[in-house]
């Protein structure tokens, strides 16, 4: 188990160039950090989060590379005030490029309200370990049923 302030890992933890891409990806998120974020993905990645249309995409097509994943973090990420992961299970295949992340991300807003996102998270990286694809599976709905004011 992998445990830090914002990310609690309840998972399998073998290496694999997937899982520990979503790793990185968790932690930059959690720290604000921005350009370590898009230095997880690849020039010409997709992020679909959630995937299908969306308030963060409206067409459901996904954010393009680094522009449109730098998009994608001042919409949906930037105005959040803090990030708690907690990944209750992975999969991922010895041989593989992909894992399927299952768990829950707890988002706090700057006036301490926050809501709870249930989800699955499927990874695929390049061979240089950069992520090739993030499609997040999560309905915008029942986390809004979460929402707790402060």
């Amino acid at each position: 188990m992998i445990t830090s302030d914002a990310i609690t890992w309840n998972a399998p933890n073998d290496p694999h160039p997937a899982r520990a891409a979503s790793q990185r990806s968790y932690s930059a998120v959690a720290k604000g950090d921005l350009e370590e974020w898009l230095s997880v993905y690849a020039p010409d990645a997709v992020l679909e989060d959630p995937v299908g249309p969306s308030l963060f995409d409206p067409e459901g097509r996904g954010h393009h590379g680094h522009a449109g994943i730098r998009a994608f973090w001042e919409q949906a990420i930037a105005p959040i005030a803090t990030f708690e992961f907690t990944i209750t299970d992975s999969f991922a295949n010895p041989g593989s490029n992909t894992c399927a992340n299952v768990g829950s991300i707890r988002t706090a807003f700057p006036d301490g309200s926050h809501t709870t996102t249930e989800l699955i998270m499927v990874y695929v990286v390049n061979d240089d370990g950069t992520v090739a694809s993030m499609r997040a599976y999560w309905e915008p709905e029942r986390t809004m049923a979460t929402f707790t004011k402060a």
